[in-house]
């Protein structure tokens, strides 16, 4: 991949099995969201091939769930969490929906079941301004499920959220890739939320990347050798992860709400 004149990444293999929960970390700048946006057919690889649900990259899009980077809904808004939601079933469509029609009834049944689904159904009809973030992503998360995507593609849904939020969300993440089958892309800034839940990590570094499970990836072998300088990943005792080294900016897991290294 090459942004401009830069390269981006290159000798990227990526295998994501379906019914998987696949993280993409690494540092900002690395080019994680690319990776997505390559996966989606919306930027062209510089080099190689891109196959998404058997289908060469941007063809299968029907089939896939995509949530982008968090957006923030203004505290006035007053459209309802299940009308966002139902922007995922039809917002492309000119017009308004016939409202006696059987398939109009279908759809509020698909989107009232996906609402149930992310345990939203208590604050489906408030206004979207007025829910807390946690609430707002899981009707994100929603839109996104309620074609029945086989393929779920999330950039950072963590993100801006406080940490029993980021717990909660990562556990619905995971419940809804093993009870409905759907394969689970997601792109984190800090593993460690989703770290239990994951079957394998894509970590993006210095161009290129290492992919496996958590535990073959995240490890202060492959990460020195990635980076090509010495990285040390620590585990505290409950159980979090510490990546440390130089250069000290792109090896650390950060908070974005204190600016600490995790």
């Amino acid at each position: 991949m090459r942004v401009g004149d830069r390269l981006l990444w290159h000798d990227v293999n990526v295998d994501v099995p379906a019914g998987q929960f696949v993280a993409i970390l690494g540092p900002n700048g690395v080019g994680k969201s690319t990776l997505i946006k390559a996966a989606l057919g919306v930027i062209p690889l510089a080099d190689g091939e891109a196959y998404v649900l058997g289908e060469p990259a941007g063809v299968a899009n029907r089939d896939i769930g995509y949530l982008p980077q968090r957006r923030s809904f203004d505290s006035s808004l007053r459209v309802r969490g299940i009308d966002v939601v139902r922007l995922g079933l039809d917002g492309d469509r000119f017009g308004l929906p016939w409202p006696w029609s059987a398939k109009n009834r279908e759809a509020g049944r698909r989107v009232r079941d996906v609402i149930e689904r992310v345990d939203a159904s208590s604050y489906a009809m408030r206004p979207i301004g007025e829910l807390s973030g946690g609430e707002q992503q899981r009707l994100l998360i929603a839109q996104a499920l309620v074609r029945d995507p086989r393929l779920l593609i999330l950039d950072e849904p963590l993100d801006s959220l406080d940490l029993p939020n980021q717990s909660a969300i990562a556990e619905l993440i995971r419940r809804v890739c093993v009870d409905s089958g759907v394969t689970v892309l997601m792109v984190a800034h800090d593993v460690n939320p989703i770290l239990p839940y994951l079957d394998q990590v894509i970590y993006l570094a210095d161009g290129g990347a290492v992919c496996g499970t958590p535990a073959e990836v995240i490890t202060s072998p492959t990460l020195s050798a990635l980076y090509k300088t010495p990285i040390e990943v620590l585990r505290t005792s409950d159980g979090r992860l510490v990546v440390v080294g130089q250069p000290e900016a792109p090896a650390h897991h950060a908070d974005r709400h204190t600016g600490q290294p995790h």
